[in-house]
């Protein structure tokens, strides 16, 4: 196959993964998800229909691209190198856990290997090759909602009455939000939800109950869990804070990279064995996080943050004097 009617192969089957999943969408909507003009679109529902898949084009102003309800993708259709990349994409094992689909999750990747052609035998799986884990270094599964019992009750559409402790109170209050779904980031679940009209994280360690109300969920036009979710991911990454400064023993930068992660947003090599490294945070008071570093790492700026460091510094010896 050539690679033109090998790209034309991949963007039919990616139509049809995407009507699938959203039953209708309009030409102009399918071309930029493709990458192609909304002509192009035109022609390819055309080429499926002609190979007796049910898609038709329907013109007016509420008119758009549909696939009939109750069609479904064959997976023979798949080739090997998507069927492999099915295994790699999604929740990893603990996470699967936690939603209540670990069974599921497994037997789906049973028979996608099933799908696996004996000719092909030469060459080891991808999916064989890597592993995802999601949990972050040093952690353990937190404690707080039933990710599978939210998750259900998420499936009715309806909007929640939640108990919930923010960050920076000392009690949970009731509030109902517009629940557009979960959010698994850095080892943490999120609830995703409007709250007074604007677009929320909700840490579920934090959630201490839930009940389901009887209206229908009201999430803005336009939104889905997808583009929330990246936009509130973008926001923290931009909020404004604190950029410290401080000298790292070399032997301990590949920890102070677990450790940190994308906090650790710069390091430049010194003298005697030792390391400049530049480290982002929301507020001065998250810098108590270098002292595990103990005398490997040495705050050089700002003087606030060396005041924190000192402060605690101080605090700690003292409870172990005498």
């Amino acid at each position: 196959m050539s690679n033109n009617g090998e790209m034309k192969s991949q963007r039919l089957l990616s139509m049809m993964l995407l009507l699938q999943t959203r039953h209708r969408m309009t030409a102009p909507e399918l071309a930029d998800e493709l990458h192609v003009s909304a002509r192009t679109i035109l022609r390819d529902v055309t080429a499926l229909a002609d190979a007796d898949v049910p898609v038709f084009a329907e013109r007016g102003r509420y008119g758009g691209v549909v696939l009939l309800p109750g069609s479904q993708l064959d997976v023979s259709r798949l080739s090997i190198a998507e069927l492999d990349a099915l295994k790699l994409l999604g929740l990893d094992p603990g996470q699967a856990r936690q939603l209540g689909v670990e069974v599921a999750t497994r037997t789906a990747h049973r028979k996608l290997a099933s799908r696996r052609p004996l000719a092909d035998q030469s060459m080891l799986p991808l999916s064989e090759l890597v592993i995802v884990d999601n949990m972050p270094w040093f952690s353990s599964e937190t404690q707080g909602a039933s990710v599978a019992d939210l998750g259900k009750d998420l499936q009715s559409g309806r909007r929640l009455r939640i108990f919930y402790r923010s960050s920076a109170e000392r009690g949970a209050s009731w509030r109902t939000v517009d629940p557009y779904g979960l959010l698994a980031k850095a080892g943490r679940w999120y609830l995703v939800a409007d709250f007074n009209g604007s677009a929320r994280l909700f840490s579920l360690e934090r959630v201490k109950d839930w009940e389901v109300l009887a209206d229908r969920r009201c999430l803005r036009p336009g939104e889905s869990l997808l583009t929330v979710s990246r936009h509130l991911s973008a926001g923290v990454e931009r909020r404004g804070g604190i950029t410290v400064t401080a000298v790292l023993s070399l032997n301990r930068v590949d920890l102070a990279r677990r450790i940190l992660g994308s906090r650790l947003i710069g390091s430049k090599p010194l003298d005697s064995g030792t390391v400049e490294i530049t480290v982002a945070y929301d507020q001065v008071e998250a810098v108590r996080q270098l002292l595990q570093f103990g005398a490997h790492l040495r705050v050089t700026g700002p003087p606030e943050a060396q005041a924190v460091m000192r402060d605690v510094a101080t605090a700690t010896a003292a409870l172990y004097q005498g």
